[in-house]
């Protein structure tokens, strides 16, 4: 009877049609499956339970004796994201929702330890003492990204990552995206959350790009006409900059472009990178696929105003052939240190784990170390290959295909698309409402059952810069204060 009973809330959870059904169900599968039994009990050799609840021990004593410098210098010591190894994957494969309470209670005191740091008066805790404390543990501690892959018309799924992600306030602030991928990225570098959400309807993208490759033929300098692509993103950006998207909305998205020659590396379009850029045309050079559109001269705003090119005399194509996940530039850019990905990038899919479990057999340890040296030896011969051959063209394409090889496709936390066939022949079709609302519904699922897992992983991010934001606005208003009364001596 349970196990009926545990088969109809996993069906459940499968088709719900609201977050609100998914954790309903969710919750109760958890009760009858023994999950919630196994979250109560702390001990468990998958992370160092004793250290963690010595942790929470010595925050709690300390905000018992209203040491605000005690409690700073014990989260100044060791907090990270995998302290005692609370992040470990396999801890999330046990539950429908949630992972130890024990974790889930060391985060909770984190957190309120900041508060208390932050709501500490100045003559227990010097204001730039806090400062100081916020802004250096903030940074030790980094932050997430959300990455979004290429994938050509499977790149609408990304809209119901972002929907889920904004309507439960789970964005991080450091988004990149390539291809498909950078449509969308942008999309949220421009637009404030209800305006975000807003143009995410079905509708609204089915309106836009229900046309966005048109068949012009072979004997072409592309196979597809990109008109239509580049008037719905010049409705969509205008000429709005990185730099005026960024003083926007206050989101570091990077858009990532490959060369369209031998002698560049890819590159990270973006704020602090080139911030004059046009994101129009950082998009439509990232969406560029080789053979199907035209590689695309990037445009940038001058002093004046005025349009210019931007690294001229060179051509970009689609970013995801060679920086589709580019976390080791977010990584040096904005102190990034975890990953969340949304990846439909069909040449990803021999490289994506599907279960959450490290398994460690024989036959689980053989087919990983196999898979690495079938990996290391396509590298290798890529490399003998472009040494050998003579022809630009043919050097081109077989330095593409090492770079394909040679990326990570994967995330510390990966939102993926159901794997089904149907999926490999939609790529290049123009979408439908209905084959919209079918990518979207797909993401939005594979989204839910990932949301406890990101709330958890972000939280103490999202508090560190909550706080830090509010800190440095005082510090304007005090830095104010302080020359108002020098100009009225003045």
């Amino acid at each position: 009877m349970a196990k009926q009973k545990l088969k109809a809330l996993e069906s459940d959870i499968a088709n719900a049609s609201s977050y609100k059904e998914f954790l309903e169900a969710s919750l109760e599968h958890d009760a009858l499956s023994g999950a919630d039994e196994w979250r109560e009990q702390e001990s468990c050799n998958l992370y160092d339970y004793n250290l963690i609840r010595k942790r929470v021990n010595r925050i709690r004593d300390a905000k018992e004796k209203r040491d605000a410098a005690g409690l700073m210098f014990i989260l100044h010591e060791g907090i990270h994201g995998n302290l005692g190894n609370i992040a470990n994957p396999e801890l999330h494969s046990f539950a429908k929702i949630g992972t130890k309470k024990l974790i889930e209670e060391f985060l909770e005191e984190v957190c309120s330890a900041m508060a208390f740091i932050y709501e500490a008066p100045d003559h227990e805790v010097d204001f730039y003492d806090k400062l100081a404390f916020f802004e250096e543990t903030s940074h030790a501690y980094g932050q997430s990204c959300l990455m979004l892959s290429g994938g050509a018309s499977l790149g609408f799924f990304h809209v119901g990552v972002i929907k889920t992600l904004t309507e439960h306030k789970l964005m991080p602030n450091v988004i990149s995206g390539a291809s498909a991928g950078s449509i969308m990225a942008s999309l949220i570098a421009t637009r404030t959350d209800d305006e975000l959400l807003d143009i995410l309807s079905s509708e609204s993208i089915y309106e836009r790009f229900h046309e966005w490759g048109v068949w012009q033929g072979f004997f072409k300098d592309s196979l597809f006409d990109s008109t239509n692509l580049e008037n719905a993103l010049i409705e969509l950006f205008d000429l709005m900059t990185f730099e005026e998207a960024f003083q926007k909305t206050g989101k570091h998205v990077s858009v990532t472009v490959s060369p369209a020659d031998l002698h560049q590396y890819s590159r990270l379009l973006n704020a602090r990178t080139s911030p004059n850029a046009i994101i129009t045309q950082a998009v439509r050079a990232s969406t560029a696929v080789p053979f199907l559109f035209s590689p695309v001269q990037l445009k940038a705003k001058n002093r004046a105003g005025e349009i210019v090119p931007y690294i001229p005399n060179r051509k970009f194509a689609d970013g995801s052939i060679m920086a589709d996940m580019p976390f080791n530039r977010l990584a040096r850019l904005y102190g990034v240190n975890h990953s969340i990905v949304s990846q439909i990038n069909p040449i990803a899919s021999p490289f994506i784990p599907r279960n959450k479990k490290h398994s460690n057999d024989i036959f689980s340890i053989t087919k990983r170390h196999f898979a690495n040296m079938v990996k290391t030896n396509s590298i290798y011969t890529c490399d003998m290959i472009e040494n050998m051959v003579t022809g630009r063209t043919a050097k081109m394409a077989v330095h593409k295909v090492r770079s394909l090889v040679d990326q990570q496709y994967v995330g510390d936390i990966n939102i993926l698309p159901d794997n089904r066939l149907e999926n490999v022949f939609q790529i290049l079709k123009n979408p439908t409402v209905q084959s919209i609302d079918e990518l979207v519904t797909m993401a939005e699922r594979a989204t839910w059952r990932q949301l406890p897992i990101i709330e958890r992983s972000t939280r103490i991010s999202k508090t560190f810069q909550g706080y830090l934001t509010q800190l440095r606005e005082q510090e304007k208003e005090r830095l104010h204060c302080d020359y108002q009364p020098q100009i009225a001596q003045g």
